[in-house]
């Protein structure tokens, strides 16, 4: 296995702002493994290690070097081994412009991928498209299948918040209530709640009373709670950023013993939070959106448990090593799927080098079908090469004992919307 990465699980601020130059050049190869030959394939990974989206950053390279160990092992891609550079991008969309043209420019990478909150996303996509590289993110906004980026910007390893919204709208109506107050992020991705769960509850009859938009650097959230008005029936919230188990202790305090509504959230208000945390117990019965169950559950399909074992999660969704150190695992699995489809567009294209890079786009394209299996241990999916967006399976999951219980599972047709754009009959 040949790999050029920070060689630590968790890389430090500092080796990862000393830039590819702190990696070390490692050289095994395990038993069985069969071994690639010639000049390595080199992926950016626009890493975000520092900034709001630091939770992220560190799950998103134990997963990615987890796939890429995998990869390697099993002989790479066109026979050749594969590296991945990281770079940090402070989830900061000027540094992370920056950081695109330094792979391309300076470390001659072959595509960068990686990046997850979504105004890092647009502000660095203009760049990849002025470079002619490919650009695969791991995010989850809308705005990839919206038709604001270029057709070198794809994101087929997770679906967007609109997919979510859409599928998971009927069962809040039909369960939870249609009075609804919305708490989400002011920047792009919570504006992508706001709009599309808006309309998605008026389809199913409801109505949004109250939207409140917080700032993602907030550090606390008492004076937001108070604009919620009381015939709220649910309560939904996404958060997102270093303060998102503040957010929901201060939302308990607010509430304390007495009544409240029901409550739905994005599990992104607690990515990287014990369900568990002391302060938390008022989450008991509200429900959760996830990606990918952070807790086991009892029907998980025949590949989960080897995809835990290879990121080092247990069945409880935390670290093997340390069980106070707990998984993005509802958006982490996208580093490992989009990975996978990297290989995949890189071996239907024949990828040998730079010169191929709109090749391997038209190949991403061409997919339609994804599987489950090992490369894709979230779910099965589907692609829409004309607006470079993947929609899959979704969860809705209670707090039943201080767990996650999944307790809904959508099909990937809940999820489907109209066509906003077709990149493939854009320019390159």
């Amino acid at each position: 296995m040949t790999r050029r990465t920070l060689n630590k699980a968790e890389p430090s601020r500092r080796a990862v702002l000393k830039g590819i130059g702190a990696g070390l050049l490692a050289s095994t190869v395990m038993p069985g493994a069969v071994r690639a030959q010639g000049a390595p394939i080199k992926l950016g990974f626009q890493l975000h290690v520092t900034g709001i989206g630091a939770s992220y950053g560190r799950w998103y390279q134990r997963t990615a070097d987890a796939a890429l160990k995998m990869i390697n092992d099993a002989g790479g891609i066109n026979g050749r081994p594969v590296e991945i550079l990281y770079e940090d991008d402070g989830t900061d969309p000027k540094r992370g412009a920056e950081v695109v043209d330094k792979f391309v420019n300076k470390h001659g990478c072959d595509l960068v991928f990686g990046t997850l909150f979504s105004h890092v996303v647009i502000g660095s996509a203009p760049r990849a498209g002025e470079l002619k590289v490919p650009y695969l993110v791991c995010s989850e906004g809308y705005h990839v299948a919206s038709g604001m980026l270029n057709r070198w910007t794809l994101q087929p390893g997770i679906t967007d918040a609109r997919s979510q919204i859409v599928s998971m709208a009927p069962w809040v109506a039909a369960n939870l209530g249609k009075k609804v107050t919305m708490i989400f992020p002011d920047f792009a991705f919570g504006h992508d709640h706001r709009d599309f769960f808006t309309a998605a509850i008026a389809a199913q009859g409801g109505e949004v009373i109250a939207q409140i938009a917080v700032p993602p650097t907030e550090t606390s959230f008492t004076r937001y709670f108070p604009q919620i008005p009381a015939d709220t029936e649910v309560l939904y919230h996404v958060m997102v950023g270093p303060a998102v188990l503040t957010f929901v202790k201060e939302l308990g305090e607010f509430y304390g013993s007495g009544p409240k509504p029901a409550m739905f959230g994005f599990i992104d208000s607690l990515e990287a939070v014990d369900i568990a945390t002391p302060g938390l117990e008022f989450l008991e019965g509200s429900h959760f959106w996830e990606g990918h169950n952070r807790m086991k559950p009892a029907d998980a399909g025949e590949h989960e448990a080897a995809y835990r074992a290879a990121v080092g999660v247990d069945d409880n969704g935390a670290s093997v090593s340390d069980p106070k150190d707990v998984a993005t695992y509802s958006h982490m699995f996208s580093a490992w799927e989009t990975l996978y489809i990297i290989k995949a567009g890189m071996e239907a294209s024949g990828y040998q080098g730079p010169a191929d890079r709109q090749k391997f786009v038209e190949a991403v394209e061409a997919m339609t079908e994804i599987p489950y299996g090992i490369e894709h241990p979230q779910g099965a999916k589907r692609f829409n090469g004309k607006t470079h967006q993947v929609f899959g399976t979704q969860n809705i999951s209670q707090v039943q004992g201080g767990k996650l219980v999944r307790v809904h599972q959508t099909s990937i047709e809940d999820g489907l919307y109209d066509d906003a754009v077709d990149y493939t009959a854009q320019p390159f």
